[in-house]
């Protein structure tokens, strides 16, 4: 009888697993914010890509991604929407509906769509933090500057977890970084990763010839990733980081 009721155990508890990855695998990402700035939507348990809308003159009203995770009531976030009235849009959002604390706003270049928000999230007393680099070019094109530098790498804390950035050099400009997510294993990889079947983009602060390596740094350090975001368009898996690769492959 006991052996029958281990043996029934097992059977269940397999099936939950089962179940429970199941579930993990196939999260199905859920719109949860809308406006004519700005679209949230979640990705995962504990992550959401947040999306607004740059105007430019060579390719029309652009789509821009960033990324927030949370964990316990407090949250980081990946890149500022392209405007500060979108960018007080996220911050209420995440205030008010995730019920979630800011602890750092972190721009992975200094281009507008990283950075465009981000006097609102220092208005509200958010840190900021960017790598040297960046505060350096952020200066030198007289845009909202990020308040604390590091240099390679950063780990910030939230809750009980971490998210952590970390620059493995040129590509899309001479300072992007990514930021990674460990307990969902997802990768913002902002401008530096490009979405599938993306063309080059622009390449006005670009490095082409090292782009390729950097991004195959990316991949060596994350060689399991989950999801990837793309600086622009749709996210996806590891793939991205391949396309990215050969994109910029020289010969």
């Amino acid at each position: 009888m006991k052996a029958l009721l281990f043996f029934l155990t097992f059977l269940l508890c397999g099936n939950l697993f089962a179940q429970n990855t199941l579930g993990q695998k196939e999260f199905k990402r859920i719109e949860v914010y809308h406006s004519d700035g700005l679209i949230i939507t979640q990705i995962s348990e504990n992550a959401f890509l947040h999306t607004s809308y740059l105007p430019t003159n060579d390719f029309g009203n652009v789509p821009c991604n960033g990324m927030v995770v949370r964990d316990r009531n407090e949250a980081v976030v990946f890149d500022t929407p392209t405007n500060n009235k979108s960018a007080e849009e996220l911050i209420n959002f995440i205030k008010e509906k995730l019920l979630c604390k800011i602890n750092a706003i972190v721009p992975t270049h200094f281009h507008e769509d990283c950075l465009g928000g981000l006097a609102s999230f220092h208005k509200l007393n958010i840190p900021s933090f960017g790598n040297f680099s960046t505060i350096e070019l952020s200066k030198a094109n007289n845009v909202v500057v990020p308040q604390n530098g590091f240099i390679d790498s950063l780990k910030l804390s939230l809750g009980n977890t971490h998210a952590l950035v970390k620059y493995f050099g040129q590509g899309h400009t001479k300072d992007n970084v990514v930021g990674y997510f460990p307990k969902d294993n997802i990768l913002f990889g902002g401008c530096l990763i490009k979405e599938l079947q993306a063309t080059k983009g622009y390449l006005g602060d670009a490095n082409v010839g090292e782009w390729s390596s950097t991004v195959a740094k990316v991949k060596q350090q994350y060689p399991n990733v989950k999801i990837v975001i793309p600086g622009h368009g749709e996210i996806g898996g590891i793939d991205l980081l391949d396309y990215t690769i050969q994109l910029f492959k020289t010969h």
